[in-house]
């Protein structure tokens, strides 16, 4: 699993990274750090374009569908005799071995569904090796107050390890206006093993105003690598802003996932819809104050990704007009599905 990148140059890095693990011999093309293909492109994360070679779009779909991309495809081109298998590829994969163990820290999660926040590194002469996570609990994005992930995990591109012999990662609050935070600072657990790369995880309550600003969270650790032959101290900062990040994929669930950015287990269909359907009427009962429309901060943390999708005039909130788009996308999408037995 990559951690978010901080830089274009980590970007390309894991481009280069996804290349040698998947055995690809394609072209490949690179967002922005600021993502703004994705944004443009509408914010999906499975979406798939056929684009001709004059650049117009001919075909478009929000979630991949690799039979129907091969319909479409003999529609343009025509059909082909004998189609290419993934069989007949033969991709040479390389499976990039871990710098030490894993599974020995236990893993820490929000008693609630919780959502990624805006995390900017500042500027550090030492690569960051040691990607903060900030993850916020649906009432603390709410209300203000609640429940705070923070996450420090070991960016898999620099093939680093924590040293265990060494002193644990310790983090502090610093520059805070208008938020109040319990605890401030921590440290790491201590471990049997001499070293590891399991990411070291903080749950702490917040007390905000609504406009409070940024944070700073500053950490100290041990990067080491047996590859390249160092074990250096690193210090770094960090600035958290108590604001959804659109960009930070989904946040880890109580009782487990693949962790922070990653697909946590869960019955949605792959089109984005749930099992029971998408209801016009079910979605605008959290309009509170009745005003017609449903904000962000009246939505439950798992729909907040919808908003994203749907507020196509971006005043932050989904009015019923909009969510009946949304719903019209879910009927075209419902043929498509195999049906149950």
């Amino acid at each position: 699993m990559f951690v978010p990148p901080f830089t274009l140059k980590e970007r390309l890095l894991h481009v280069q990274e996804a290349k040698k693990t998947l055995g690809a011999t394609v072209p490949w093309l690179c967002d922005t750090i600021n993502n703004d293909l994705k944004h443009a492109l509408g914010d999906r994360p499975n979406s798939e374009f056929v684009i001709d070679p004059e650049g117009k779009i001919v075909v478009m779909r929000d979630w991949s569908n690799p039979s129907t991309l091969r319909s479409d495809l003999e529609k343009i081109v025509g059909a082909v005799d004998n189609p290419t298998q993934v069989s007949d590829l033969n991709l040479k994969i390389e499976t990039t071995p871990k710098p030490a163990a894993s599974g020995v820290v236990k893993r820490v999660s929000l008693p609630n569904p919780g959502q990624p926040l805006l995390v900017e590194a500042q500027a550090s002469k030492t690569p960051h090796y040691v990607k903060l996570r900030a993850e916020a609990d649906s009432e603390l994005l709410r209300s203000g107050k609640g429940k705070l992930y923070l996450g420090f995990h070991l960016d898999p591109i620099y093939h680093v390890h924590w040293n265990n012999l060494a002193k644990p990662l310790e983090w502090e609050v610093t520059s805070v206006d208008a938020v109040a935070i319990t605890p401030t600072k921590g440290t790491g657990p201590t471990v049997e093993i001499e070293s590891d790369i399991d990411p070291r995880e903080f749950i702490v309550d917040v007390d905000s105003d609504r406009d409070a600003g940024p944070f700073d969270v500053t950490v100290k650790y041990f990067a080491c690598s047996d590859e390249q032959g160092f074990c250096i101290p690193v210090m770094q900062t960090y600035s958290v802003t108590l604001k959804q990040d659109r960009d930070g994929g989904q946040a880890r669930r109580s009782g487990g996932g693949r962790g922070p950015g990653g697909r946590p287990p869960s019955r949605r269909r792959p089109d984005g819809g749930s099992p029971g359907g998408f209801s016009v009427a079910r979605l605008m009962s959290h309009d509170r104050n009745k005003d017609g429309k449903v904000s962000r901060d009246e939505l439950p943390g798992s729909l907040t990704r919808m908003l994203d999708r749907a507020d196509s005039n971006n005043d932050d909130a989904i009015d019923e007009k909009e969510a009946e788009v949304v719903a019209a996308r879910f009927r075209q999408r419902l043929p498509r599905q195999r049906p149950t037995r």
